[in-house]
């Protein structure tokens, strides 16, 4: 089945970064745009940024373009966002998916000195 297991996060200081990973299984992964969303604290999950099946189009939120980067390994199944530059409001917990409708368990992100 469908599985997606994120990793990565912590405690980082703003002005700092962070790689997260994501490891997903049960399906063609090579085939699938992939995407990374966030939810903070109270708020809605929204999404981050996007990265299509050959790695040949790339797509960022306003909030976080010139500061994430989304890359992905098809041999590995694997696809990762970079984060620089961190802010305070980088803080929620991340998820990537395949415009799927399971989700992983995420990974927590805080941004705090």
């Amino acid at each position: 089945q469908v599985q997606f297991v994120e990793s990565g996060g912590g405690l980082v200081q703003p002005g700092g970064s962070l790689t997260l990973s994501c490891a997903a299984s049960g399906f063609v992964f090579s085939r699938v745009t992939m995407n990374w969303y966030r939810q903070a604290p109270g708020k809605e999950r929204e999404w981050v940024a996007g990265i299509s099946a050959a790695s040949s189009f790339r797509n960022y939120a306003g909030s976080v373009e010139g500061r994430f980067t989304i890359s992905r390994e098809n041999a590995k199944n694997m696809v990762y966002l970079q984060m620089n530059s961190v802010k305070p409001e980088d803080t929620a917990v991340y998820y990537c998916n395949g415009a799927f409708s399971i989700w992983g368990q995420g990974t927590q992100v805080t941004v705090s000195i």
